[in-house]
Order: structure tokens, then sequence, then C-alpha cells
């Protein structure tokens, strides 16, 4: 009796190999790939006071896109007069964990009607990763006809600061 011996061809074997080598590297690519950036929480609120002009609660939504950011202002500010759209010069600046502030600035905001709430944004600024901010203490800045209305915090963000 003779003895058999199956013989498989090597192009099976490479194929094998090939697929399993494929699977470990796009494991390890998943393994080292950067996670995506994201503002945490992504609304907050504040109460600001803007002497004649008002004030109240204020909501601000952030997006994050790497180290770009931007911030829209929903606020309890009443428009004075009719406001066209991207007539508003606005600056939010919003303080640092670290020290220091960070301003994020911009002429976007949708037409308003005499006695409407006022929204600026999306504001732009830049962030870096693990930045802590906080709209608590800074201020919001924004240029109306030619005249400066200028927004203190009453008090502190919530539910916290923003964290890049």
């Amino acid at each position: 009796m003779k003895s058999t011996t199956v013989r498989r061809p090597a192009r099976r074997r490479l194929g094998i190999g090939a697929v399993l080598a494929a699977g470990s590297l796009a494991v390890a690519g998943l393994a080292f790939a950067p996670a995506a950036a994201a503002v945490t929480p992504t609304t907050a609120t504040i109460t600001y006071s803007c002497g004649l002009f008002g004030g109240g609660a204020t909501t601000l939504t952030a997006v994050q896109d790497g180290t770009s950011a931007t911030i829209t202002v929903s606020s309890n500010i009443a428009a004075p007069l009719p406001l066209a759209a991207d007539s508003i010069v606005s600056t939010l600046t919003l303080a640092k964990a670290s020290g220091g502030t960070t301003a994020f600035t911009g002429t976007k905001n949708p037409a308003t009607a005499t006695g409407a709430t006022v929204t600026v944004g999306p504001l732009t600024g830049t962030v870096a990763s693990g930045d802590s901010l906080e709209a608590g203490g800074g201020t919001l800045k924004m240029v109306l006809f030619g005249i400066t209305v200028t927004c203190t915090p009453t008090g502190n963000q919530s539910p916290g600061p923003f964290v890049f």
C-alpha cells in the first residue's frame, strides 16, 4: 500500500496568511486611531446682565472640530430695533481654567424683529485638547448700530465649563 500525502497548494496558504495579516493590521489601526474631538457639555446656560439692554438666562451651544470650535449664543436680550441678518459684531470671551481667556468672534446672526430675543453665532474660536472654558469668567460683547453692549455674567455656567 502506497501512502498518499495530500498537498495543499502554496497559494492557498499564502491567501490565508494575507487575510490574517490584513486583519491584524486593521485591529492595530483601530487601537491607535485618534479619538474624535468632542466638547462636553454641548449646551450650557448662564445669566448675563447687559445694563440698559436687559439680560437674563442665555443658552450657549458649543461644537468642536479639531482645534476649531464654535459657540452659538441664544440670549434673553430683546432687540431694541429690527436687526438685519449678519449685522451684529460679537465677541464671547470665556475664562480658561488654566488661566487667561479664549475669544469666540463673528458677525453671524439671523434677522431679528424689534422686541425679539437676539441670537448670535456661530462664533468661532481656537481651542486645545483639554481646554476647560467657563463663561462665568468672561463677557459677551455685541456691537449694534455702532453701540457696544457689554454683558457680564451674574453667576457660573451650568452644568459646568465646556471641556474640549
